[in-house]
């Protein structure tokens, strides 16, 4: 058997998800087939790439060496074909390639741009990594990408990419039970989770080193896990099982609650960046006031920040800035 970019995505759709019957979700197979697809390939390769566990399928040696090279092809594939596509739809339809973190504030902000460019070919890439994001734009495969930068933990500026500051210091709550002891409290302290599960998403840059940051300054050692599958690690939430750091805008999940912590020790900055001989002046300027907009309203619609923000003598009119300073 001959590999093709489609065996690519399958390797990396099992690293990207930890386990085979996710990826076989994201990829619309069933489990058996893509595990006799998985034997194959590995056959091919000569070698095992994954190793099979109780918590899923992590890559081997062999694996990683794959991987590092199976992505950039796949990148590489789908920068072709959306070059392709674009110049098939003709010389008079722009596109706009945007990139993301994950946000709640995307949908608004695509919808905002929809709007505004109902002419534009609009494509949303989103990634839980912001080096990997701006790699993209560096790259010149997105035009612009909306990133969060882990407080201490400073994103490297590609070389002909720019940055602005959509918000300089977002605090980062904490999702817990909504039976938690804590729960009852408008404000929780780092020390009231000491003895609490963390958890982080193992793919999100910086956020493990962050939260071990924060916790070495406070004097503490709580047990923090790494757990990738969002839904599992909000039903491990709700179950009182751990708790784990959110972004301010986020709704509660079922059983859950949303709290600030006191003096707030974690936090990210929001930029946005972009490629200034694609996205520059007038252009620059209408994805920056979507984005703002999008933002603010989420922000006005979340009670718990709304809350925040009243405690600490600031308003959604002062919150962004309406332009913001460079990064």
């Amino acid at each position: 058997m001959e590999l093709d970019v489609r065996h690519l995505r399958v390797l990396c759709a099992i690293a990207d998800t930890g386990s085979v019957r996710k990826a076989a979700r994201r990829l619309g197979m069933t489990q058996p087939s893509l595990t006799t697809q998985l034997h194959r390939i590995e056959r091919t390769v000569g070698g095992r790439l994954f190793t099979r566990e109780r918590t899923g399928s992590r890559p081997t040696a062999l694996g990683h060496s794959v991987l590092s090279r199976a992505r950039p092809v796949i990148t590489e594939m789908d920068a072709l074909v959306a070059a392709a596509r674009a110049e098939a739809a003709g010389p008079g339809r722009r596109r706009l390639r945007i990139g993301s973190v994950g946000s709640r504030a995307v949908p608004a902000w695509l919808r905002r741009i929809h709007d505004r460019l109902p002419e534009t070919d609009t494509t949303i890439h989103i990634d839980i990594s912001a080096i990997a994001l701006l790699h993209l734009v560096a790259a010149e495969q997105l035009d612009t990408a909306f990133v969060h930068e882990s407080e201490g933990f400073p994103l490297h500026v590609p070389a002909g990419t720019e940055q602005r500051v959509l918000l300089a210091r977002e605090p980062q709550f904490v999702a817990l039970a909504e039976t938690h002891p804590a729960a009852g409290r408008p404000v929780v302290g780092l020390a009231d989770l000491a003895h609490d599960t963390w958890m982080v998403d193992p793919t999100a840059d910086h956020e493990y080193a962050a939260l071990r940051r924060v916790f070495a300054e406070a004097g503490l050692d709580p047990r923090i896990v790494q757990v990738r599958d969002n839904a599992t690690a909000a039903e491990l939430v709700a179950s009182g099982e751990a708790v784990r750091p959110c972004q301010p805008t986020s709704p509660p999940g079922p059983g859950t609650v949303l709290r600030p912590v006191h003096g707030d020790p974690l936090a990210v900055r929001l930029l946005l960046t972009w490629r200034p001989d694609t996205v520059g002046g007038p252009a620059l300027d209408g994805l920056w006031d979507d984005l703002r907009h999008a933002y603010l309203g989420l922000a006005g619609g979340n009670p718990v920040y709304r809350d925040w923000l009243r405690r600490h003598n600031r308003s959604l009119h002062t919150l962004l800035t309406p332009t913001g300073p460079p990064a």
